[in-house]
């Protein structure tokens, strides 16, 4: 059991799945479960494995989902008698540590110009797995983005191949304003965790209101980190990399 347990760790991880890990560390006296049971709650709340049944792992279901929501891990202390509060009657004690195990989360950077040059050499050295998409065969070539895989694809026809989850980032920093809005406007229809759009907050507020006139929500506009990046007077193209790329981060980790 334990082996399927790491084995379908490794299936879901591979697959982009996150999913939470949660080990029986503690067993004394009368438990369902001893030291070591492993159970996997997918973001569903579905399982795999079990660490006894009842109302313990129903208690550990729940607080997972919720530290799959928080992204930090979290010992939980279950007393199985009277004194509890699970109404269970083994007369043990048991502790679990429950974990997120995330995904390497995808970047999707549209635009192949000074700045996708640095943020994808950076990103890809702090964990995430970074393509490039601009329809300039010339700038989007393996030889300019080693560390990332490149799509010289039209906007349009790159949101047709790519599949953003819920977990993955979106950079938006091409060339020009109409590209910015049409790859805007494909993000929106992703679930992804962040989305950020270079430009001054004039130009961020024409876009927004053209994408306002086009049935998109207030709230909807409100996933966007625009201007992008955390605020460190950043000038240089590497600079504002940074700044992308610490937000992006601070997201992440749930700093924000």
């Amino acid at each position: 059991m334990q082996n399927d347990i790491y084995a379908e760790l490794g299936r879901m991880n591979a697959a982009g799945e996150d999913v939470v890990l949660c080990t029986v560390i503690v067993a004394s006296g009368s438990t369902p479960r001893g030291e070591g049971a492993k159970m996997l709650v997918k973001v569903d709340g579905s399982i795999i494995g079990t660490i006894g049944g009842g109302a313990v792992e129903k208690a550990a279901i729940q607080e997972a989902l919720e530290v799959l929501r928080r992204g930090h891990a979290k010992k939980m202390e279950y007393k199985l008698n009277t004194s509890g509060d699970l109404g269970m009657l083994c007369g043990g004690d048991t502790e679990v540590f429950i974990e997120p195990v995330f995904a390497m989360p995808n970047l999707f950077i549209f635009g192949a110009g000074h700045i996708a040059l640095p943020l994808s050499r950076m990103a890809a050295m702090t964990g995430f797995k970074v393509t490039v998409i601009d329809e300039r065969a010339e700038f989007a070539c393996a030889e300019r983005f080693p560390d990332a895989c490149v799509m010289p694809l039209e906007i349009p026809c790159a949101y047709g191949q790519i599949n953003a989850r819920q977990g993955d980032y979106i950079v938006i920093i091409t060339h020009g304003h109409k590209g910015d809005e049409v790859a805007l406007e494909g993000a929106l229809r992703t679930p992804a965790k962040y989305i950020g759009m270079i430009g001054s907050q004039s130009k961020n507020k024409a876009v927004f209101e053209h994408l306002l006139s086009k049935n998109f929500t207030v709230d909807d506009l409100s996933r966007v980190h625009a201007p992008i990046g955390l605020c460190i007077k950043a000038q240089t193209p590497e600079e504002i990399a940074v700044a992308i790329l610490a937000e992006m981060i601070s997201v992440r980790r749930g700093a924000e």
